[in-house]
């Protein structure tokens, strides 16, 4: 029996989505359109200008059919392309052809030729997980791609090229948006200059009709991507920067009016490096807020690599003191010892939530360029309670109230209510504060609102929290990197945290009451790390911790 509770869950969900998912999911459903078995186009001859290799990732073709994603190893004789003992994800990944365009890809172009065929043989047109839009998508991009660093696709693979296009072209993913629709059309605006005539045109200008629309909106004014992912993001700048490789490769066959579009990308890609070097810790490497992990995308210096090479200029931004992304809703501070990564985002678009965690007013913490601080990541999607848990409240370095996560996620890829920031204030007196309220908690009894205060000192860092109304409890979570020791004295008023390089910061609880408890950590996929978390239990509304050092 559906009761209330989960019907108002439901109606706090749907509230938000646009006609057009609604009424894309139906037609998703209902209608599925002719296999086209046409002959492929022929295919364009590129212009003057030379393709440039793109972001490489770690190799995942282990051996001629052992592929190594998600830190996890399967075989294709084993498991088929299409296991049901496999993760979905893991499939997914096995669709995409990533390492067509790895490092070392070259070293592997007889594998990578017996694999491509083998695909077209054994999976046939409109059949099984690879078929579906998204990893049609990808793998569109990424047979391209190979074919431009200079290999020959077999005819079989030419033909099944355009049957995918024609069928990708038919099935966009209107119903999700955001960046799945993104990746359908980057595939149609690549299978549209890499192949000639009418029909290609077509599938160009039907794609870059998407992009003209969607980089608009999902590109900030501050250069990030409108999910509020960092590792969404970086994959956002590797589409860019691959749209712009490809535009360039092929420019003589752009119409002109599609050239005055193509003219402002470069200005959004260094908007998007800035902001990608913004949420990076010392280390290089993106902080973990909402969906995110390493691993997936290209690292950052891979990125820069590649922008470079398309003849892009190094990034110029100064990174000290305090940088505001202020559409996107983060801050850093950056001082000689620490890097501080603060959340005053809303959850990402109303209409697109799937990515989010509940983690409004949390924070990363480096310092002496190791990770202190951290949100515990990402290692799993899908319907588990695990993934549910790490989207949770708990599991990010804000303060849970009533066991409740300020944002309702739920199903995976849901939310119902959603926390609001609001009362963001930056000032500058002795000492940096910022401080910054959300009403998540609102709709809880009472009606509860978190304010929290970061004050940065020159060897201190504070932070204070607040909630407002009445509420059963209270508490403020720090999840701490794995490589980070903690010891606990003065019946958890003090303490020390020990870096692995040798460097402590001490902390010394000014209100409420401590206590060091198990957690996890999930830097990457298929992962999961032990580590420690301090819960600062608040006392009348209040709980006060400062760190410091020498």
């Amino acid at each position: 029996m559906i009761s209330i509770r989960h019907i108002a869950r439901y109606w706090h969900t749907l509230r938000y989505l646009r006609p057009v998912q609604l009424f894309g999911r139906v037609w998703f459903r209902l209608l599925r359109p002719k296999i086209d078995l046409r002959p492929a186009p022929s295919c364009r001859v590129a212009g003057n200008n030379q393709w440039v290799l793109p972001a490489r990732r770690p190799i995942s073709l282990v051996d001629h059919d052992r592929f190594h994603f998600l830190n996890e190893v399967h075989g294709l004789s084993e498991h088929g392309w299409d296991g049901d003992n496999l993760e979905k994800l893991w499939r997914y990944n096995l669709h995409y052809f990533e390492d067509l365009n790895a490092q070392d890809a070259a070293a592997r172009s007889e594998w990578h030729r017996a694999l491509l065929l083998r695909w077209v043989q054994e999976n046939p047109p409109a059949t099984g997980t690879g078929w579906e839009p998204y990893p049609t998508s990808l793998r569109i991009v990424n047979w391209i791609k190979w074919s431009l660093a200079g290999n020959e696709l077999p005819d079989e693979c030419l033909e099944s090229l355009a049957v995918q296009t024609r069928w990708l072209a038919k099935r966009l993913e209107i119903h999700l948006l955001g960046n799945h629709l993104f990746a359908n059309a980057k595939a149609l605006v690549f299978a549209g200059l890499f192949f000639d005539g009418r029909e290609a045109s077509g599938w160009l200008k039907k794609g870059m009709r998407i992009l003209s629309r969607e980089i608009a909106e999902q590109i900030l004014a501050d250069g990030g991507q409108f999910e509020r992912s960092t590792m969404y993001h970086a994959l956002a700048l590797e589409d860019m920067l691959d749209l712009n490789n490809i535009t360039t490769t092929f420019a003589n066959a752009l119409p002109p009016h599609w050239r005055t579009v193509i003219a402002d990308w470069p200005r959004r890609i260094n908007l998007m490096r800035d902001w990608l070097a913004t949420m990076c810790h010392p280390d290089g490497e993106i902080s973990l807020f909402n969906d995110a992990a390493l691993g997936i995308a290209p690292t950052p210096s891979e990125l820069e690599r590649y922008a470079r090479d398309l003849g892009m200029a190094e990034s110029t931004r100064n990174l000290d003191g305090i940088v505001h992304l202020a559409q996107s809703g983060y801050i850093r501070v950056t001082q000689p010892e620490i890097v501080a990564l603060l959340d005053v985002a809303p959850i990402g678009p109303d209409y697109l939530p799937g990515h989010a965690h509940a983690d409004t007013l949390s924070f990363e913490l480096s310092a002496f360029g190791e990770r202190v601080l951290v949100n515990s990541g990402t290692s799993c999607y899908g319907l588990s309670d695990e993934r549910l848990r790490q989207r949770e409240t708990a599991a990010h370095n804000t303060v849970v109230v009533n066991e409740q996560s300020s944002s309702e996620v739920w199903a995976g890829f849901r939310v119902a209510r959603r926390a609001r920031p609001f009362g963001l204030e930056m000032m500058m007196h002795d000492e940096l504060q910022i401080v910054c309220s959300h009403d998540g908690y609102r709709r809880l009894p009472g009606g509860p609102v978190h304010t929290r205060r970061w004050q940065f000192g020159a060897k201190s860092f504070l932070i204070e929290d607040h909630v407002s109304g009445s509420f059963n409890h209270a508490a403020a979570r720090f999840h701490l990197h794995p490589a980070i020791t903690a010891a606990v004295s003065g019946h958890g008023i003090t303490g020390s945290l020990s870096l692995t390089n040798g460097r402590k910061l001490s902390w010394q609880v000014e209100m409420g009451e401590l206590e060091l408890k198990k957690s996890t950590y999930h830097p990457y996929f298929g992962s999961s790390q032990p580590s420690c978390c301090l819960v600062l239990h608040l006392h009348n509304g209040r709980s006060r911790i400062q760190f410091k050092w020498a």
